[in-house]
């Protein structure tokens, strides 16, 4: 084996290495920090040098539509009349003339309380009111016999002062029997339960037979009309004004939708604001009133309220997702002819659909980036790919249509 001669620099670790690692494995660590050496020999990558690939994206153009003002919001429908039956007297519920869900009219019949003992009492205050009305009468006679007998002294004014208070006394005894005869009457009346007005009836929670209680906190039964139906919703309260100066022109339509339903199921009218802003939420109630002759509508069922206020005509739009929002606010990127993009803010205004109306920063007819944000700078080069196939478009970062063929004249 050929001995090597290697010249090592002087220093006291560098020496002290020398006598205690072997030879051979003294060169195989010069060698290694040899090669560590000339790896940082080499230039440094450039910086932003060489030409960068053009960005996939989608692009759409700016347009003018007539767009409607609406407000969006979470709804609950509402019986337009809700009435809790309960009775008025103590008695034994006799009979229940209607079944649970059924479909009433005003004025039916729904329960009948045993009423013979409030038969018995109104009978027994008219036969009161019959015996104190014959002493009136009979009092009544006397005075006017004491009083001119009285006139021509045969008899003495005291006298006739006491027929005449007599009469007075039994006038408001019968004026008080009457009273009586009239609750009497009034609680029998009590005994027989209708409907006050059209709509459903809900759950029966007494069977006859059982004893009804006057003014039980549970009621009877619960009758709801649905049709009409309302349903009853809350907006942010500075929006307020814009309602009360939209309902001066006209009335205002509102339409829901029900969970599962895109399309709306009904239309009605704005009928109510509350006479209060919330001061815990901000908001306040309005309810809209809606025919429901197909029942597609029921009471506690959550439905998306919208209520349009007017339409906003040849206001420039674009689709949503060309609207990006960052740090400083809403942007766009705007497609330059020479094929680049330039950033661009903009105030975005109401959302409707799909589409974002632009209220300041984008004219109509400027074609803007609606997919592929994500690799897009100021300045940068892009590939339209809006016209390709479906199935190789872009993917929502722009790189989903990277292996798609180029079409003639890309950049």
């Amino acid at each position: 084996m050929t001995n090597v001669s290697l010249q090592y620099p002087y220093s006291p670790s560098f020496h002290w290495w020398c006598r205690v690692l072997p030879r051979p494995a003294l060169a195989f660590a010069l060698v290694l920090l040899l090669l560590a050496g000339c790896s940082g020999n080499g230039r440094e990558p450039e910086k932003g040098g060489g030409s960068r690939a053009a960005t996939a994206v989608t692009t759409a153009l700016c347009r003018t539509k007539d767009i409607p003002v609406v407000i969006a919001a979470t709804g609950r429908v509402e019986a337009s009349a809700s009435a809790g039956i309960k009775s008025q007297v103590n008695g034994i519920l006799e009979t229940v003339h209607f079944t649970e869900g059924q479909e009433v009219r005003q004025g039916d019949l729904l329960f009948r309380i045993d009423p013979r003992p409030y038969q018995a009492q109104l009978k027994a205050k008219e036969a009161l009111l019959a015996k104190d009305r014959a002493e009136l009468d009979n009092a009544a006679r006397e005075m006017a016999r004491y009083l001119p007998a009285a006139g021509k002294g045969y008899v003495s004014q005291t006298q006739a002062d006491q027929a005449a208070t007599r009469v007075a006394s039994l006038k408001a005894t019968v004026q008080a029997d009457q009273a009586a005869v009239d609750s009497a009457r009034l609680d029998l009346q009590y005994c027989t339960l209708m409907a006050p007005f059209d709509g459903l009836a809900g759950e029966i929670v007494i069977d006859a037979g059982n004893l009804v209680k006057a003014g039980d906190d549970v009621p009877l039964v619960t009758i709801n009309r649905i049709a009409p139906v309302s349903v009853a919703f809350d907006i942010a309260g500075e929006r307020l004004p814009e309602v009360q100066q939209a309902m001066r022109q006209s009335a205002l339509g509102v339409e829901v939708a029900l969970p599962g339903h895109q399309a709306a199921v009904a239309t009605g009218t704005l009928a109510f604001i509350d006479n209060a802003i919330d001061p815990a939420s901000g908001t306040i109630r309005l309810k809209a009133d809606f025919a429901n002759a197909g029942r597609e509508l029921w009471p506690g069922r959550l439905a998306a309220v919208t209520l349009q206020l007017g339409l906003r005509r040849n206001v420039p739009v674009v689709p949503s997702p060309a609207v990006q929002i960052g740090q400083d606010g809403a942007h766009v990127f705007i497609v330059r002819d020479d094929g680049t993009v330039a950033f661009r803010q903009v105030t975005a205004g109401i959302r409707f659909g799909s589409e974002t109306v632009i209220d300041k920063g984008l004219a109509a007819g400027e074609r803007v980036v609606t997919d592929g944000h994500l690799q897009l700078v100021d300045g940068g080069r892009i590939e339209d790919r809006s016209d390709q196939p479906a199935g190789t478009g872009t993917g929502t970062d722009g790189q989903g249509g990277a292996k798609a063929q180029r079409k003639d004249g890309g950049r």
